[in-house]
């Protein structure tokens, strides 16, 4: 059993000589016999071990007494022992999700807290084959993609290590009962009212029985055919992910015609990328969701949007944004502007700079257009007035430099295909409430520096902080 064991730690690599090693224990037979084999192997790579547990307080007395019990475990190993706590039943009522998952992600992130406040290398946890073939038929039963069947990872990214993934629940209850070690059982274990359980005690143990002894190797067989495609697909998408996905922001960009021109496959998976990375995580997000974002990238006209679970999507010409929560914030207020002064733009990463500035000998000033940071000038003779800087409006009208008429802001942003979103918070510098320049658009017709006259008031974009 050892050597098992010890050569599925050398497959996955899940230990590093020296390596700090929690070892999840919750008292039950599968992390108490994890726990006596890692004591055993713990020579070989120089492991330095610790007993991790965590209580829900979902069992009362119970829950505290297997905290007692895996501390004297600890104890007789002569090992430290770190006791994580939390009030699960809360936490589910709190954020509206069932017990097993809030369970599953407090426990977790007393793991990840562990591994991140640099105090172990890894945490072992004590799943096996057994558990994998579960899961597998679990996520099978509920729909899953090819993500989703990978089940169980050996070792995860974040430093979550399964020393017995290879061995049977029986296998481990035999090396239990061969060397007279005690263990607790959860009597949750047995509640047929929890879809888990139903399937390990009812209908896994049929599936065996009528159609397949091998079950339990065949779908641990199908967890590692779909890790190898995962692990595929993860340096393909993390290639695709540099090229198409652009963060601006809390936002993720990425334009539709692009995903339009890739295989459906890799279509949804860079999509499920967007999600996480504009998102945090994939909670509640379903097969549904990315087929609805697909069809939204597929429009070739007008703009759209949808709802996903926390997040808010939006498609304005030929790009997709996703963003975190509701729709994307509206103006700012009206900022006051001096001249001289340096005023940074609400929501932009950079500071509008306005100064009284001399012409050059020769110099003739633009007719307008975008603004790209080289300055705009405007008349002089605004200098003394009620200069404001505030956000696009609807409904806003601007007489471009050199054009004999106004027209709708609105109608500009269309033709230069500046998505909807990026419209919101649009910089502009009004003049007696009338709009004298706009960025990227220039100056307003009517408010040029005059040619001839000694100085203008000049607008410039600037990238750095101090303004310069």
């Amino acid at each position: 059993m050892h050597e098992r064991v010890a050569a599925a730690i050398r497959r996955y690599s899940m230990f590093r000589p020296g390596d700090r090693v929690a070892v999840a224990v919750s008292g039950g037979a599968d992390s108490v016999a994890l726990l006596d084999i890692l004591v055993r192997l713990a020579p070989r790579w120089n492991l330095k071990l610790r007993v991790a547990h965590f209580n829900h307080r979902l069992r009362g007395e119970e829950s505290e007494a297997d905290a007692r019990f895996v501390a004297d475990l600890a104890d007789r190993y002569g090992l430290a022992f770190e006791l994580g706590r939390a009030d699960v039943a809360g936490i589910a009522a709190a954020e509206k999700e069932n017990l097993e998952q809030a369970a599953r992600r407090a426990r977790l992130a007393f793991f990840g807290g562990l591994i991140a406040r640099g105090e172990v290398d890894r945490v072992a946890l004590g799943h096996t084959r057994s558990d994998q073939a579960e899961t597998v038929l679990f996520r099978l039963l509920r729909g899953s993609g090819l993500a989703g069947l990978a089940g169980i990872w050996p070792v995860t990214e974040e430093g979550l290590v399964r020393p017995l993934i290879e061995l049977t629940r029986e296998q481990v209850r035999a090396y239990l009962t061969e060397r007279k070690l005690v263990w607790r059982e959860d009597a949750t274990n047995w509640q047929l009212r929890l879809a888990r359980n139903r399937i390990r005690h009812e209908l896994l143990p049929r599936l065996v029985r009528d159609f397949n002894p091998e079950l339990v190797d065949a779908l641990a067989r199908l967890a590692a055919l779909a890790q190898g495609e995962e692990l595929y697909w993860k340096q393909e998408i993390d290639r695709l992910a540099a090229a198409e996905l652009h963060r601006r922001g809390p936002a993720i960009h990425l334009r539709c015609s692009h995903l339009r021109r890739l295989p459906e496959a890799a279509a949804r998976r860079l999509l499920r990328r967007a999600i996480e990375l504009a998102k945090g995580d994939m909670r509640k997000v379903e097969f549904e969701h990315v087929e609805r974002l697909i069809e939204l990238a597929a429009a070739c006209q007008g703009t759209g949007g949808l709802a996903l679970p926390g997040l808010s999507v939006e498609r304005s010409f030929d790009w997709l944004r996703l963003a975190p929560g509701g729709a994307p914030g509206g103006g700012f207020e009206e900022i006051p502007l001096r001249i001289p002064g340096t005023y940074q733009v609400p929501g932009r990463p950079w500071r509008l700079r306005l100064d009284i500035a001399p012409w050059p000998e020769g110099f003739r000033p633009g007719a307008g257009g975008y603004n790209t940071g080289g300055g705009a000038d405007l008349d002089y003779r605004i200098a003394g007035g009620d200069l404001r800087l505030r956000s696009w409006r609807a409904g806003d009208r601007f007489r471009p430099l050199g054009r004999a008429s106004e027209t709708k802001l609105k109608e500009l942003f269309h033709r230069a295909r500046i998505p909807v979103w990026e419209r919101d918070g649009w910089p502009m510098i009004t003049y007696e409430g009338q709009i004298a320049w706009v960025w990227r658009f220039g100056v307003a017709e009517g408010f040029q520096a005059r040619p001839g006259a000694p100085q203008s008031v000049r607008v410039l974009e600037c990238a750095d902080e101090r303004g310069g």
